[in-house]
């Protein structure tokens, strides 16, 4: 149609001036405050690349990686706001970070179905942040190319699904590595405190994935939340090694079995289900599929929020918690 034409011819036209602004930027606007502060080279998947040595204007193109932000100072001034089974397309900032995103004027980017290259050049950012896991990652991954032309773009690998690892790549790429120590010693009290409150479950524990979707899910015992039980002394059962030619989502952190093997794996005598965004413990135990498992036979499964999946530095520390309600400390 004519007037689609137009449109488009209008929508290229309005990110070129964009562009054009931010490059403009890069001479004597947010370029200039970086040269101001310095440069520095850091190591990426996709080579050597130079980035301010103190960001100012960071934009995060995914919500997951957010928390690494805030908590170490350096606060977005754009951001995506989705995580998976907590926030999605209907906007409104996640609410373990969200005071502390109104408090710094982070504003929201636009969440759809692709990446909104005009509205990340429009906050003329001096360093953007994007990768992780989930869809936000593929559509940074996309258009790296048109972000790179803005400003440096650093992409936390997907294979990095341990939140040590991705903030430990967040605090490389803004230059506050000194500021980790600190994080991971609150992180070690917490596990502290939270250990000293709880009498973990007898033998294995598997976990299951709630997403939204017809499939069955697993989760390995190597991804970030059974890694989290671990250290709390509940013992993950190796549900991979389970599986002839198992086949792990490309992040690494779920795999899909079929309601044939699912007793035969997930024969553990636990069962933690993580509802993200799926069915709810109660909703799974009405499914024959489930029902027949070991644990929901005998009453030893128990429930954990989304946050928990693929936690960040506030999902994990708020996971502690939720370890601590439901293993009580037993007996003396």
């Amino acid at each position: 149609m004519p007037g689609s034409s137009t449109a488009r011819a209008l929508a290229a036209a309005s990110l070129a001036v964009l562009l054009g602004l931010v490059a403009g930027c890069g001479s004597g606007g947010g370029g200039g405050d970086a040269e101001a502060s310095g440069a520095r080279t850091i190591t990426t998947d996709r080579g050597p690349l130079e980035v301010p040595s103190a960001p100012q204007r960071v934009v995060n193109l995914n919500g997951g990686l957010a928390s690494y932000l805030y908590a170490l100072d350096v606060p977005p001034v754009a951001t995506d706001t989705r995580v998976l089974g907590v926030t999605n397309f209907d906007g409104g900032f996640p609410p373990a970070w969200a005071d502390r995103a109104r408090e710094a004027g982070t504003e929201q980017l636009p969440a759809g179905d692709s990446l909104s290259i005009e509205a990340v050049a429009a906050a003329q950012p001096d360093l953007i942040i994007g990768g992780g896991q989930g869809i936000t990652a593929v559509q940074a991954m996309q258009a790296y190319d048109q972000l790179a032309a803005i400003a440096p773009t650093v992409l936390v690998p997907r294979t990095l699904t341990g939140w040590q690892d991705q903030l430990d790549a967040v605090a490389d790429a803004v230059n506050k590595a000194d500021a980790v120590p600190a994080l991971l010693d609150q992180y070690q009290a917490k596990l502290d405190e939270v250990k000293g409150q709880v009498t973990p479950p007898a033998g294995e524990t598997v976990y299951i994935g709630s997403f939204a979707s017809e499939k069955l899910y697993l989760i390995p015992s190597t991804a970030a939340l059974p890694a989290l039980g671990q250290d709390l002394g509940v013992t993950p059962s190796d549900v991979v090694a389970k599986v002839p030619d198992a086949r792990l989502a490309s992040t690494g952190d779920s795999m899909e079995v079929s309601p044939e093997l699912l007793s035969e794996v997930a024969n553990a005598p636990n069962a933690i289900v993580v509802d993200s965004g799926g069915r709810s413990l109660e909703e799974l135990k009405q499914d024959p599929n489930f029902a027949q498992l070991p644990a929901f036979r005998s009453g030893n499964v128990w429930e954990l929020p989304a946050t928990s999946y693929r936690p960040d530095f506030d999902g994990v520390l708020s996971t502690l918690d939720e370890f601590g309600q439901i293993f009580p400390r037993q007996g003396g």
